[in-house]
C-alpha cells in the first residue's frame, strides 16, 4: 500500500516516512503542494492514502486537497496540522479531508487512523473492481427524484450527478440505514467517524449542510434530513416536513 506524505518540515517528513516504512508501506514524500499533486498524478500504482500538512509552500494544504479531490473522490486524505481552530478543521473537511489530527500527535493514534482508512479504501477498491453489471439491491437506494449508488459514490438528483467523498457517502448511508430514527450527534460520531478525538458535533452539522445542498429542493427548509432540536437528526424519505 502506498502513502503520499506532503510535509514541508523535513525532519517531520523523514520521521513519518521511516515509521510508515517500518509498518510495510511504500512512502512518497513531497515538500510542497505542487510537488505532492504531481506525485499523486504520476504514481503507478496509484496512491492509497494522502497525509497532508496545511501550511505548505507554493500551494496550501487546502488547495492541494481540493485538487486531489478533483482527481480522486475516494482516496483517503488525512490532515496533520498545527492548526487547532475549529474554523481550520471545518475548512479542511469542506475541502474533502477524511481525518484531521493536530500536531503534536501520538504515533500509535496516527498508525491506527491510517490503518482504518486503508481498510476502508481497500473495501472501496474491491467494490470498484466488481464486474457484475447488475448492481445488488444493497448498492442503490431511491426516494423521490434522488438516486443513490453506494458502490460508485454517486448521487443523481433529477438529471444532475453529484460525486460524494467517502465520509459524505458514509454519513448518507448511515442516515438511509436508520431512516425514521432520531440519531443523536454523539451516536453519529461513534458510528460514522472512526475516532472522535479531532471531530466535534459541529463537523456533523457541516457535513449535513453539504448533503442538504445536494438532496433538498430547498436546503433552508429540509424535507429529508430533519433537525431534532438539542439532539441530532432524523432522515425521512416521504413528504414529511420539518415540523414532523
Amino acid at each position: 500500500m502506498k502513502i503520499l506524505i506532503v510535509e514541508d518540515e523535513a525532519a517531520m517528513a523523514a520521521g513519518l516516512k521511516f515509521n510508515f516504512e517500518q509498518e510495510g508501506y511504500e512512502v512518497l514524500v513531497a515538500g510542497d503542494g505542487p510537488t505532492g499533486l504531481k506525485l499523486f498524478q504520476e504514481a503507478r500504482p496509484p496512491v492509497d492514502l494522502v497525509m497532508l500538512d496545511l501550511m505548505l509552500p507554493g500551494m496550501s494544504g487546502y488547495e492541494t486537497c481540493t485538487a486531489i479531490r478533483g482527481l480522486d473522490k475516494l482516496v483517503p486524505v488525512l490532515v496533520l496540522s498545527a492548526k487547532t481552530l475549529s474554523e481550520d478543521k471545518m475548512h479542511a473537511f469542506d475541502c474533502g479531508t477524511d481525518q484531521y489530527i493536530t500536531k503534536p500527535f501520538a504515533l500509535p493514534e496516527l498508525l491506527n487512523r491510517v490503518k482504518n482508512l486503508m481498510e476502508r479504501h481497500r473495501t472501496l477498491q474491491s467494490a470498484a473492481r466488481d464486474i457484475n453489471p447488475s448492481p445488488s439491491a444493497n448498492d442503490e437506494f431511491q426516494f423521490g427524484n434522488v438516486q443513490i449508488n453506494f458502490r460508485t459514490y454517486e448521487v443523481r438528483v433529477g438529471g444532475r450527478v453529484h460525486n460524494l467523498t467517502t465520509l459524505e457517502m458514509e454519513l448518507l448511508k448511515y442516515f438511509v440505514d436508520h431512516a425514521g430514527q432520531v440519531l443523536p450527534r454523539h451516536k453519529i460520531l461513534e458510528e460514522v467517524w472512526d475516532d472522535t478525538t479531532e471531530v466535534t458535533t459541529r463537523t456533523i452539522d457541516n457535513f449535513v449542510l453539504r448533503l442538504r445542498k445536494i438532496l433538498e429542493p430547498d436546503p433552508a427548509r429540509p424535507r429529508h434530513i430533519l433537525s431534532v432540536r438539542g439532539t441530532g437528526y432524523r432522515f425521512v424519505t416521504g413528504e414529511e416536513t420539518a415540523s414532523a
